[in-house]
């Protein structure tokens, strides 16, 4: 008998028993409760990941919110029952109730990638139970201070030095030249780490964040595998700078913080560590690197915007002359941060994050049961024209109004769990547009460029190419 005519067969019947298997099991486990949020659990076991990452994440949320016609329904993605939220009153909701009834929650990448919650059967996976002791009193470090302006300054100047002799008309890619001084920023700033150094972890850091929200599945080809394998690559650099920085006097970065704490018996070297300081410099870096590029495109493509801008940075240039840039000169650049916001706006630098529900609530009407996920779709309020009026129109002057709507625009999240480095994001973004536009025109070569990705750092699939055009600074 030929066995191999059956195995078609064979295989249909197991999909079937184990689809079958776990759709009782799922009925089993929410028989009892009631009055949960509208929405389908999808597929056995993958639920409805696939839609969720393949999609548009947004589109997956405006499709569902539609159908449902209310800002909370529920699913099942990346192995967890989970309800989204979206709309102001969720984004004022989650923002109040930080560790009351709800608390941060990392997805399964995550806690391999970074060893947050790792070999946590308990669903707890806080991240301040892997973090070193009095983590919280160091996100004052986050708050740059005057003496980072100028080296935050040097460091774009250093970036650009190599495009200022070009001729008119050079085509160059806005993404590299962008993604490059973002990451020559976070290590320097956060690592102590040189320029020439932090090139070698070219590339490495794209695959880290794009894997942070991921399907876990850890085999040759899936972003996860690339996001773990260059997690390991980088962790392994953090891990030599930690003995490197212990055998020399300490720095003024983060990394060595941390090293001086260790040698006082403050906190567990080097792997929780190089874990808590690899996941920061990953955040900041995907926040970074889409928040600047997509300023440069839509700048590039409204010459009025370009000239507000530039207007503003040649008085700051004027008025410093040959100094350095200071927090006077950074507090001054009003409508380039409104620039920035509306950016941001546009093009949120994340969809959302994830939470837990620590009892049982209720929402909108609907029961949240315990030990479910949340995802908080924070940003599903940007382009809500009840939020914002005309939102599909690029308008930087809506944030140079002292009022807004509240709960409506939130880049770094809200409440107690709002982001620390929102300033030292500020301050990368500012100097970056100071010495751009004081130094530069450019245009943008492919206005309709399509954009990958969604959920994570978005990026232009030819590399924002745009036409560099070197300007005096003697206006």
């Amino acid at each position: 008998m030929d066995y191999f005519l059956y195995y078609p067969y064979t295989l249909l019947l197991l999909i079937f028993l184990a689809s079958s298997y776990f759709l009782f099991k799922r009925r089993i486990s929410t028989k009892n409760l009631r009055n949960l949020p509208p929405g389908s659990f999808g597929w056995p076991v993958i639920g409805e990941t696939l839609e969720f990452l393949s999609e548009s994440p947004e589109n997956f949320i405006l499709q569902r919110l539609k159908k449902h016609k209310t800002q909370v329904f529920k699913t099942n993605i990346l192995g967890e029952n989970t309800v989204f939220f979206s709309g102001q009153d969720a984004n004022k909701f989650i923002t109040t109730n930080e560790q009351k009834l709800v608390r941060v929650w990392f997805p399964h990448s995550q806690q391999q990638l970074f060893g947050v919650g790792k070999n946590n059967s308990s669903q707890n996976n806080n991240i301040q139970q892997k973090s070193p002791p009095g983590i919280a009193r160091l996100y004052g470090f986050f708050k740059p201070e005057t003496k980072f302006v100028e080296n935050f300054d040097s460091l774009m100047k250093q970036r650009l030095s190599k495009y200022c002799e070009f001729k008119e008309n050079e085509v160059i890619r806005a993404y590299q030249l962008i993604k490059s001084f973002a990451l020559t920023l976070s290590c320097n700033y956060l690592l102590g780490m040189e320029p020439e150094r932090a090139a070698k972890l070219a590339g490495k850091f794209d695959n880290v964040v794009n894997g942070i929200q991921s399907i876990h599945w850890d085999f040759p080809g899936t972003v996860f595998h690339r996001a773990k394998k260059a997690a390991a690559e980088v962790r392994r650099e953090i891990e030599l700078l930690i003995k490197e920085k212990t055998e020399v006097a300490a720095a003024e970065d983060l990394l060595s913080i941390f090293v001086a704490g260790d040698q006082s018996g403050k906190v567990k070297l080097p792997s929780t560590v190089a874990n808590l300081v690899m996941g920061i410099m990953a955040a900041s870096y995907g926040s970074l690197v889409t928040t600047m590029t997509f300023m440069v495109k839509f700048v590039g493509q409204r010459p009025d915007v370009y000239e507000k801008i530039c207007s503003e940075q040649l008085e700051i240039l004027a008025m410093k002359g040959s100094d350095a840039l200071n927090w006077d000169h950074i507090n001054r650049m009003k409508y380039t941060w409104a620039v920035a916001c509306e950016t941001m706006r546009m093009v949120p630098p994340f969809l959302g994050t994830f939470r837990e529900a620590l009892s049982d609530f209720n929402f909108a009407g609907f029961t949240i049961p315990m030990g479910w996920k949340i995802f908080w779709a924070v940003s599903m309020t940007n382009m809500n024209p009840e939020c914002f009026a005309e939102p599909e129109k690029f308008d930087p002057s809506r944030f140079l109004e002292t009022e807004h709507f509240p709960h409506t625009f939130l880049p770094f999240g809200g409440g107690p769990r709002m982001c620390p480095g929102k300033d030292y994001a500020r301050l990368a973004i500012l100097v970056f547009m100071h010495n751009l536009v004081t130094n530069f025109k450019w245009d943008v070569l492919f206005p309709d460029e399509k954009i990958l990705g969604g959920l994570v750092m978005p990026a232009p699939v030819k590399g924002l190419p745009v036409r560099l055009c070197p300007v005096s600074n003697d206006k």
